[in-house]
């Protein structure tokens, strides 16, 4: 069955049904990994967002168990060149099109990939709806056109109570805005005792469950549509120690007294570079973002930039110069992608212990 891609600045691309059959609208982004589309499909940063993916063959080693970022996907759909439909790997459980039968995630195939990037990068991000044939193209464009994208996706993905996930080790509480798993799963393999929580929780109420560090995660939107996390890192901010990743880390930034800005077309991918300014190392980094830190509204902040991209020269970590925290815009967590910066969870646990220990934290921090 046949459907239109509509972009809101009147451009066409035809293509074919797979997955769920259903007609949905959203933001249009680009992802340019080779591989990793099961982790892209449910990370909760997509969250309401038509994801195309530039790399022109998808499902070719199926869908498995293990490498879910979450339960329910949030991505609104998947746009792609070209899917298998029989897959070869030995974890394989089922096919890219049955899994996105069972979410219920409208894909489109047979879309000329490189085209629809280019204009991304060209125009700008841009709404896009995925239509059946007989609508007026022009009449769609022009209704996108003046719809305003949605501001609650950090609140459609959050958890809506807190929860446990046991150790034996360092308490840290992780406030979810759109947690990826690999977090979790980075925090729980170092024995850490996590408690998760919804983004709307008050630094009172995280203070009260006694935490020895503070991690703010990933997650998609805006960060200035979130303004009750803003609130709660200014209550937090110096008494325990920080540790932000993507939206966690503009969040911070904001809270700081610094600006964000949305970016032209984003980074997300698994390939970007980033350089760490003390040391001159370079990590090949996974990253996903339509927002940034304004590095012109560091100035007169007690922020320092740890980290930038080198493609774009856009600031990729912060820390704070006498508080003990730290961020970082990509995910050291990959899944999918490079563990090149996997390291930094181990940063965070040093600076938990020398907070512990009653010692002045700069000497750990990035």
């Amino acid at each position: 069955m046949k459907r239109q891609l509509i972009l809101e600045d009147g451009s066409v691309f035809e293509g074919e049904v797979f997955g769920h059959l259903a007609q949905t609208k959203g933001e249009v982004v680009f992802n340019t990994g080779m591989t990793g589309y099961q982790e892209i499909l449910s990370d909760p940063s997509y969250c309401m967002q038509l994801v195309v993916l530039t790399y022109p063959l998808a499902g070719n080693y199926g869908i498995n168990r293990d490498d879910f970022e979450s339960i329910n996907p949030a991505i609104s759909a998947l746009i792609v060149k070209e899917t298998a439909d029989m897959p070869s790997n030995w974890r394989n459980e089922m096919t890219l099109d049955e899994y996105l039968k069972m979410k219920k995630i409208p894909g489109l195939k047979g879309i000329d990939t490189r085209r629809l990037t280019r204009a991304i990068r060209q125009h700008g991000t841009m709404k896009g709806a995925i239509c059946s044939m007989d609508v007026n193209p022009v009449e769609v464009a022009s209704e996108l056109r003046t719809e305003q994208l949605p501001k609650d996706q950090v609140k459609t993905v959050s958890t809506k109570n807190p929860y446990p996930s046991p150790g034996r080790g360092n308490r840290v509480v992780l406030v979810d805005f759109g947690m990826k798993h690999g977090i979790l799963r980075e925090l729980n393999g170092r024995g850490c005792d996590v408690t998760v929580v919804p983004y709307n929780t008050t630094a009172e109420e995280i203070m009260q469950l006694k935490p020895d560090g503070v991690m703010l995660s990933n997650g998609p939107g805006d960060p200035k549509d979130v303004p009750e996390a803003i609130e709660m890192l200014k209550g937090v901010l110096g008494l325990v120690p920080i540790f932000g990743i993507c939206l966690g880390h503009q969040l911070f930034a904001l809270a700081c007294g610094a600006d964000t800005e949305k970016m032209p077309f984003g980074h997300r991918g698994s390939n970007h570079p980033v350089k760490e300014l003390a040391t001159g190392r370079i990590s090949i980094t996974s990253q996903n973002h339509g927002y940034s830190v304004n590095p012109d509204s560091l100035e007169g902040t007690e922020l320092d930039i740890t980290h930038i991209a080198l493609n774009d020269r856009s600031v990729e970590g912060l820390r704070h110069k006498s508080l003990p925290a730290f961020t970082v815009q990509y995910h050291p967590e990959a899944s999918p992608g490079p563990e090149d910066a996997n390291g930094l969870f181990d940063r965070f646990m040093k600076m938990i212990e020398v907070h512990k220990g009653g010692a002045v934290c700069q000497s750990v921090m990035i």
